[in-house]
């Protein structure tokens, strides 16, 4: 690609990114445009990296937001860490949470790092991509060393944070390995010689740890650039596979593409903004085009969903998964690849739907049926009574889960 200005870069790595403090976000963007300038006329790449901690093995849309980000550096030609949390994930960040999370299983964690590594090139140039496991360093710390960490913090620092605070006031359980957690991380800043960190919204308190450990090593103190999390699929909570509104990376294109076309549109922007290759000049112009009426809601959303399959398996997959959802969900007809599931005998609708895999229990079956969401050949099953005959008929949960029932 044609190499960008120093402006530009600060453009499109500043486009999204949000700290809850105007003061700050000022600051830091002139500390990043000083360090692009200084990098440009040393002739040398700056050390960017972010921390990735493995709590599960897949990741989603939510995740991609830094790991794009990490991409436009390595187009920029900087140096990037892709750091995964093997220890820090031990200890379990409070930033993003109300309640404490409970300790994971080390073999858990070393199964996830493979998988996320792996995710990971699906953004990430595998080339310019440096994989680091911060266990490597922090598991060689001694007590003496952590008390010299946290010498440099007092307690009150700590409990600013309101997720902290909050559950501090209720006398809710507080571990005092939550608040080793930013010392931790603020040392992986030390350890790498960052120049830039990356990361969300909610761990700016780590990140600028970072920053005042690194000063107290001697170190100059990193740039910490944060965004914002990206809502779910219910346009409303954070994007979580343990809400089931996510999209995930492995997903199957017409899945992924389906997904996006559910989103509300009010969120619309919130996801061209964090979660696509565009530039910050496309995503203004769409937006102007949405405001203006000159572009229907349907079709910017279409383009979004287009960009997101093709972003993780190519263009073929794009054009195919718009195809199906406009024969699918559009044209009301039923997909031709969909599972087939041989039913013997008379069964109960909701020990169905768990059988042929459209349900995971039979309380979800019967919640999905209450709230209308269960078709036979396109007709609505009203009832958790309802009993379905041997016959061939395609049965569908939601839009975009199909089986085919066949005789035996």
């Amino acid at each position: 690609m044609k190499l960008k200005s120093v402006d530009e870069q600060v453009a499109i790595l500043m486009h999204g990114a949000e700290y809850g403090d105007e003061q700050i976000k000022e600051m830091m963007t002139r500390e990043l445009r000083q360090r692009l300038t200084e990098a440009d006329k040393e002739g040398r790449p700056l050390r960017v990296y972010c921390g990735y901690d493995v709590t599960a093995p897949d990741i989603h849309l939510g995740h991609t937001i830094t790991m794009r980000k990490l991409r436009w550096f390595q187009e920029f030609g900087h140096d990037v860490t892709f750091l995964i949390g093997t220890f820090t994930t031990l200890i379990g960040d409070p930033s993003d949470r109300d309640e404490e999370r409970s300790m994971p299983l080390t073999e858990l964690i070393e199964q996830n790092a493979l998988t996320y590594a792996e995710q990971a090139f699906k953004i990430l140039d595998r080339e310019k991509t440096s994989i680091r496991y911060n266990n490597d360093w922090l598991g060689k710390l001694t007590f003496a060393d952590v008390i010299r960490l946290a010498s440099h913090f007092t307690v009150q620092q700590f409990l600013v944070r309101d997720r902290l605070r909050n559950r501090y006031d209720k006398n809710e359980p507080l571990w005092l390995r939550e608040l080793l957690y930013p010392l931790a991380q603020g040392y992986d800043a030390v350890h790498l010689q960052t120049d830039i960190q990356i990361g969300g919204t909610e761990q700016l308190f780590n990140l600028m740890a970072g920053r005042k450990l690194q000063e107290v090593f001697g170190q100059r103190p990193q740039v910490c650039i944060t965004y914002p999390v990206l809502v779910g699929t219910d346009g409303e909570m954070k994007m979580s596979k343990s809400l089931g509104n996510y999209i995930g990376v492995n997903e199957p294109p017409e899945e992924q593409y389906g997904k996006v076309m559910s989103l509300p549109d009010d969120v619309m922007l919130h996801y061209f903004s964090l979660v696509t290759r565009w530039l910050p000049d496309q995503i203004a112009a769409i937006q102007a085009d949405l405001e203006q009426g000159r572009i229907h809601p349907m079709a910017a959303k279409k383009k979004l969903a287009w960009e997101i399959v093709d972003a993780f398996n190519g263009s073929d997959a794009a054009d195919a998964a718009a195809a199906h959802f406009e024969k699918v969900h559009q044209a009301g007809e039923f997909p031709t690849d969909m599972p087939t599931f041989t039913l013997k005998q008379p069964t109960n609708i909701i020990d169905l739907l768990v059988v042929a895999g459209l349900c995971k229990s039979k309380g979800e079956a019967r919640r999905v049926v209450q709230q209308g969401g269960v078709r036979l050949d396109g007709e609505p099953v009203g009832s958790a009574d309802t009993r379905i005959e041997p016959n061939e008929a395609v049965l569908q949960r939601g839009k975009r889960h199909f089986v085919r029932l066949v005789t035996g």
